[in-house]
Order: structure tokens, then sequence, then C-alpha cells
């Protein structure tokens, strides 16, 4: 299982990103063939951005960037007691079934649901966590450390198994995003408001440059008959 606190799982992200583009995976590889125009003037060889596989990356950098700005929200403001706690959990749920859905474009309906169960999960832990941290429960705020721990191992199981990633390796980004959504809401709860923004920011470039792009790419390389233009 992965240790939030085990900085070793960074290595696993080393070694996604590195099977990534050892892969080879082009998501805007363009498909001219060296074909020129009637009147001579020569296609343009730049790199098409129109292509399935780019679509799927960008689709899927926009939601994991809009979870990790809204679970901020969210969490924020559970900390605080605001009323917009809410409507922050409500948009955060609506990205977590567009997620699902993304999931199940791909691989089915089962994959989708049982992503979408697992997905939110983690988001009642960090709400755990979040209202054991403003009361200064410990007890609960490990128990909410170990169940953040038992969601890296599922969904890592998940889409390891459905993207033919290597499961250990997923799980290293998978616990290194989470140690960073947990360090904005300590941060937070610190009274360092400016740490704690700059944990989400740092949370949002890891989860759409190391899982989102790791995700697409595995996806695209899988499927290719889906993604051909």
């Amino acid at each position: 299982m992965a240790d939030l606190n085990n900085k070793g799982l960074l290595v696993g992200a080393m070694l996604v990103t590195g099977l990534l583009v050892g892969g080879g995976v082009g998501y805007a590889a363009g498909n001219n063939n060296g074909d020129s125009k009637p009147n001579g003037n020569q296609q343009s060889t730049a790199a098409r951005t129109d292509t399935k596989a780019a679509d799927l990356r960008v689709a899927l950098n926009s939601l994991e960037a809009q979870h990790v700005d809204l679970a901020s929200t969210a969490t924020r403001a559970g900390f605080d007691g605001s009323p917009m706690f809410e409507a922050s959990a409500g948009a955060l749920d609506e990205n977590s079934v567009a997620l699902s859905k993304a999931v199940g474009s791909v691989y089915g309906e089962e994959a989708e649901a049982k992503f979408l169960e697992i997905w939110r999960s983690h988001i009642t832990f960090f709400v755990d966590y979040t209202v054991a941290a403003k009361t200064g429960d410990q007890a609960g705020m490990d128990k909410a450390v170990s169940n953040l721990n038992g969601y890296v191992s599922a969904i890592s199981d998940l889409l390891g198994g459905a993207t033919g990633l290597p499961k250990e390796a997923v799980a290293g980004l998978v616990s290194e995003h989470v140690g960073l959504l947990k360090t904005a809401v300590d941060k937070h709860g610190a009274g360092d408001y400016a740490g704690s923004y700059e944990a989400q920011q740092q949370a949002r470039d890891q989860i759409t440059n190391k899982i989102a792009d790791t995700l697409a790419g595995a996806i695209v390389k899988q499927n290719p008959e889906k993604f051909n233009n």
C-alpha cells in the first residue's frame, strides 16, 4: 500500500513519466504524410493539434485541473465553516461525475461506475481529514490518512489494470497528488494561506503534467484504433 509520507514513491512518478516519453505516444502528431498542395506550395509540417488524441489530453487536463481547484475551494470552505461549502462540494461532485464519464467513454459503464465510487471516496476522506484537522483531532486525522492510503491502492489497481501502466508507478503519482492536497489543507489550517495556494498550484501542475498526460498517453497507445484521425 502506498504511504503518503513515503517520499520514495516519487520514483514511481518518474518511472511513469519515463514510460510515457519512451513510449513515443504523440498527442498531436499530424497525418500529412508529406503531401503537397496542387499549386506546389508545401503543406505545413507543424504537428496537428486537432486530433482525437489531443482532444483526450486536453479534456483530461481540464477536468483534473478543475478537480484540484474545486477540491481546494471545498476543503477551505469546510475548514472555515463557510456557507459556500455545500455549493462548492456540489460543483466538485459534478466534476467527479464528468471524470467518470471520461473513463467510461473508453472502458465502459462498469469501469465508469467503479471509478466514480472510488474517486468519490477520496473526497469523503479529505472532508474527514479537514473536519478532524479543524478540531485538532489527531486520531481522526490519522484515520483519514489511512483511508486515503487505501484509496491510493484502490484507484491505482483500477487505473493500472485498465491502462496497462505499472500499478506501483500509478500509486506513486496518485500518492504525490494526495500529499499535495493534504499540504494545502494543512497550510490553510495553520494560517499559511500563501503556502496553501502554492501547494494547490503544485497539485494542479502535478495532476495535469504527470497524471492526466500520462493517462492520456497510455490510453491512446492502448487504443490506437479509437484515436486515429
